[in-house]
């Protein structure tokens, strides 16, 4: 498939790298002119261009930035076909990004505002996972253990294709229903980087197993709680990397100690 992927930083160049092993042509862009991408370039093998230029013959657009950059891809993607498949990967973190969002904070789950904003249907996917364990824990289907990743949306033939997706990258997809529904994995879930196996996070899933009233407070709390260990760390951590004796079972660990339930999953 013709890939057009809009944010060059952590997930937006391990998705980029991923997928181009994966035999499809992508393209991948973000707010600087594509010359000072060639870094990205060699890393990825995905053709580093303008944002009109990665989007222009794209079957899949996948945007990989913070939310207060989506509404100014609106006008940009209305000019697009119908067929074109849209995937956002982003998450809310209101003390992280310095952008609060009134909607979201009154209960719209984030996937329904990003598509708002875009005009267009979204698929959620690719927020829910550790960049680390997208770059190197991906394996092939049907390998015992495989981690799975959740995704929602509201047209089922853009969700058939962001399965593929996934599942080409080393994943096992599970569809967790509509963009009203996607709240479910958002951070402070159950859900939410927590590398799960497909029977595990079905799961987590479960409404009985999420504190939604709780989840905004257990989002910011993991802040507080990486940002606990040094800024050497959560340096590496913004960059996908790991200091020694840290790994990404250190994150897993805590994300599941707060998001999950007390006496476990049901």
């Amino acid at each position: 498939m013709r890939i057009g992927i809009i944010g060059a930083g952590l997930i937006g160049s391990i998705i980029a790298k991923k997928l181009v092993k994966a035999g499809h042509a992508v393209k991948i862009s973000n707010e600087f002119p594509p010359e000072q991408l060639k870094d990205v370039e060699e890393r990825t093998g995905a053709t580093a261009t303008t944002i009109d230029e990665a989007i222009e013959d794209a079957e899949v657009v996948i945007t990989s930035v913070p939310n207060k950059a989506l509404p100014g891809f609106k006008e940009k993607f209305s000019r697009l076909g119908e067929n074109v498949v849209f995937i956002d990967t982003s998450n809310y973190f209101p003390a992280r990004d310095n952008y609060v969002i009134e909607e979201i904070e009154a209960g719209k789950p984030e996937s329904v505002w990003v598509s708002e904003q875009l005009g267009r249907p979204v698929v959620k996917a690719f927020n829910s996972l550790l960049g680390y364990t997208l770059e190197h824990e991906g394996t092939a289907k049907g390998t015992k253990g495989r981690i799975a990743m959740a995704i929602a949306g509201d047209v089922p033939e853009h969700k058939k294709v962001a399965s593929q997706l996934v599942d080409a990258i080393g994943f096992d997809p599970l569809d967790s229903g509509s963009l009203e529904d996607s709240w479910r994995l958002q951070p402070g879930t159950p859900a939410y980087c927590t590398e799960l196996t497909i029977e595990e996070l079905e799961k987590a899933l479960n409404p009985e197993n999420i504190h939604r009233e709780r989840s905004a407070e257990l989002r910011d709390l993991s802040l507080q709680r990486l940002a606990g260990y040094g800024e050497k760390i959560t340096s590496a951590l913004g960059k996908g990397e790991y200091v020694e004796g840290f790994t990404s079972k250190h994150i897993v660990n805590l994300y599941r100690e707060l998001f999950f339930p007390a006496d476990g999953l049901k």
